[in-house]
């Protein structure tokens, strides 16, 4: 890369906080010229390792902070650490008299019948500092009782007494007529000086427990967020960045800091919406319509599904389960997000051995600290990366483009250590340990695709993180996928994500109405106000308020049904469709996904929903320059599967590759942030923009 600094180039920066490493992004709009960096995230105060590799990163591009002046960009996993763990803000929360028990209750449904000693995840707030006070609206949204002066006082000093850092309210019955909250908000915002946030802006939908336990989630962790998004304006600010900051949400959109400070929970898989957005944009440039998004980084692994060129949006996403596989052991937060599977599966997922004598990996992780045995700071317990670095996948000396050499002793040292009870070498340990992790993936991606009605065999993937080349062709194999795309830069894909992402709110409301009932000017002050709070989002985020796009949605079922299907109904700045049009789009939905539609049963809509976005710029990397073969730059014995010999197999270096190049496996393929590993069987060819595009031999 030649001269950064010149007048015509337009830096954009982004961040991606992850379990284990922070992955930093440097991308020339104009010339589409992409600088990375990685280092490993500092939990204990995130930001650490933002200055660091920010600071890195700047060094290898030779700019400096003032260079910088469009949005930065930053995807996290702050919040949903922070509520799995439990290490979420002192919040208190409000709620109407008689209703504090909601969080307890939950909605009575059990995720497994006959499980004696079934757990669930404390509540967000814990039962000693939920306030009741007493007020009342009707399901109609006629307000019978406001709360008195002397009501709020006594709220307001119990929550002083409990030293709450935050406040959520959650008042029945406020999605259809949100005064009380309003009043109560601005009292204890008066009162008690800390950050207050209200049902019916976080969730303003039917249904008590759902819309109590998203606001419960968000005032948890409104004193996580803030004050880290406080500290990272400032240091910006000081540094000389001349832009403000971006936060990616769940859905796939990014907004103003302020705006993610003031919703948190809509941040809740921030980082992976980030990487199912940059398979969008690969889809795209591939001219492919259905693919698979494979994210393995040092603590977990993610799955996507991009079909029709989009990925799947879920307007329920459940965080902080009981148990990772058994749905409803959650909190079931109502705001949008990517449709994915999520398993504790990374470089950092730990070894071990059960009570039967039988070997697990995961969901436990070394994380950053101490991280896996190879980093010698500490960690005794084979890893995922301790096991690829001895089957000889991982070249020690290597890994991250030697500043951050492994110890391959240690490696082998911690695998030793769980082969004396397993009566297994070291070798066969970490081959057992590289099998489970794919098998455990595999296994995920597949029961979310069979959820989902899904047939993922013969689906392309892209896989990316710092782990997921390393194991993308063995999970692919597993899925009977004959496709695999590495592309530039895979390690830190999800930080790319942030730059092609669209300034986009995803909003909702609830007004249960027959479709055949509906007052027109009422769905069109209902939807007036939803646009003009979209317009707002957009406008903070800096894009033009005459640039918003509105896509309508609708959540709608039979009359005396207890569930709704998702139904969307089109474009434009006005309501797009005719009643009729909204039956046929929904019967269409509903025997899509049942088989049959019920006639002479009138529908209801339940929910209004209301996509606004504007379009992300355009961004077009240069082209490798074509080269006519592939040399190795050295050889060293690996090992590809259990109970296989090691084999003397060539190593590439990836920024030696030109495009149209072509080698078959076995191989790897290094670059400074990970390696991609092609096992024996399949072929690869270097696409125009540097992709690795392997393919399985129909022999193998």
């Amino acid at each position: 890369m030649n001269d950064h600094a010149v007048p015509t180039s337009d830096w954009r920066l982004a961040v991606d906080i992850g379990g284990t490493f922070t992955d930093v992004v440097l991308l020339d709009a104009s010339s589409g010229d992409v600088v990375v960096d990685k280092t490993l995230t500092t939990p204990s105060n995130p930001l650490d390792g933002v200055r660091t590799g920010v600071g890195q990163l700047l060094a290898r591009a030779g700019l400096r902070p003032a260079d910088v002046t469009a949005p930065i960009v930053h995807a996290t996993t702050l919040i949903t650490n922070a509520l799995i763990e439990g290490k979420t803000g002192r919040a208190g929360l409000v709620t109407t008299q008689g209703f504090g028990d909601t969080l307890l209750i939950r909605d009575e449904h059990r995720y497994d019948m006959y499980d004696l000693q079934i757990e669930f995840p404390a509540p967000p707030v814990p039962r000693d500092r939920t306030v009741e006070i007493a007020e009342r609206t009707t399901a109609a949204g006629e307000v019978v009782l406001p709360p008195s002066q002397e009501a709020m006082q006594a709220v307001a000093d119990e929550l002083r007494a409990l030293e709450v850092e935050s406040v959520g309210i959650c008042l029945l019955n406020s999605y259809v007529d949100a005064t009380n909250e309003r009043t109560l908000a601005e009292y204890l915002e008066r009162e008690l000086g800390v950050p207050v946030c209200i049902s019916a802006d976080v969730s303003p939908q039917i249904r008590e427990y759902p819309r109590m336990v998203t606001t419960a989630c968000n005032a948890a962790t409104m004193p996580v967020i803030g004050p880290y998004l406080d500290e990272l304006q400032k240091w910006l600010s000081g540094e000389g960045f001349g832009g403000s900051v971006l936060m990616m949400l769940s859905n796939g959109g990014v907004v103003s800091a302020d705006d993610a400070a003031r919703v948190p929970i809509r941040l809740v898989e921030s980082g992976p919406a980030a990487g199912a957005l940059a398979g969008k944009w690969f889809a795209e440039r591939l001219d492919m319509d259905r693919l698979l998004c494979f994210d393995m980084g040092g603590t977990t692994a993610k799955a996507c599904l991009i079909d029709g060129g989009e990925p799947e949006l879920t307007n329920v996403f459940e965080v902080a389960r009981a148990y990772r596989f058994k749905k409803g052991s959650g909190f079931p937060v109502s705001v949008p997000s990517v449709d994915l599977v999520e398993i504790g599966a990374g470089g950092g997922s730990l070894a071990w051995v059960d009570q039967f004598g039988l070997l697990k990996v995961g969901p436990e992780s070394a994380g950053a600290e101490p991280g896996p045995a190879s980093y010698g700071r500490g960690g005794t317990v084979p890893a995922v990366t301790d096991s690829d670095v001895v089957l000889g996948l991982l070249d020690p000396a290597a890994f991250l483009g030697g500043d951050m050499p492994l110890d391959g002793a240690a490696a082998t040292a911690a695998a030793a250590k769980v082969g004396e009870s397993l009566d297994l070498d070291p070798v066969s340990v970490a081959a057992g340990i590289h099998e489970i992790v794919n098998q455990n993936m595999a296994a995920a991606a597949r029961m979310h695709a069979v959820e989902q009605g899904v047939d993922l065999r013969g689906v392309s993937m892209i896989a990316f993180g710092g782990a997921g080349p390393v194991h993308a062709c063995g999970v692919a194999e597993l899925l009977e996928s004959d496709r695999v795309i590495f592309p530039v830069n895979a390690s830190v894909l999800s930080a790319f994500g942030t730059l092609v992402s669209p300034v986009r709110i995803d909003l909702a409301r609830s007004m249960p109405r027959r479709l055949d009932a509906i007052d027109p000017a009422e769905r069109t002050a209902l939807l007036d106000d939803l646009r003009n709070e979209g317009r707002r989002v957009l406008a903070a985020a800096g894009s033009s308020a005459d640039a918003a796009r509105f896509r309508y949605g609708l959540d709608c079922r039979y009359a005396g049904q207890g569930n709704e299907v998702t139904v969307w109904v089109g474009e434009g700045d006005d309501w797009p469709v005719t009643d009729a049009e909204v039956l046929a789009a929904f019967e269409d939905e509903y025997k899509r996904i049942f088989g049959l539609a019920i006639p002479d049963v009138a529908v209801e809509i339940v929910t209004w929903r209301l996509a606004v976005s504007a379009d992300a710029e355009q961004v077009t990397p240069e082209p490798v320059p074509t080269g006519s073969g592939a040399e190795p730059v050295a050889h060293r014995p690996m090992v590809f599967g259990r109970g296989m010999e090691a084999v003397e197999a060539p190593v590439y270096k990836r920024d030696q590759l030109g495009g149209g190049a072509t080698f078959a496996g076995p191989c790897v393929v290094e670059e400074r942030e990970t390696t991609a590993v092609i096992r024996p069987g399949w072929n690869v060819e270097v696409g125009a923009d540097g992709s690795l595009i392997a393919t399985r031999s129909t022999a193998s």
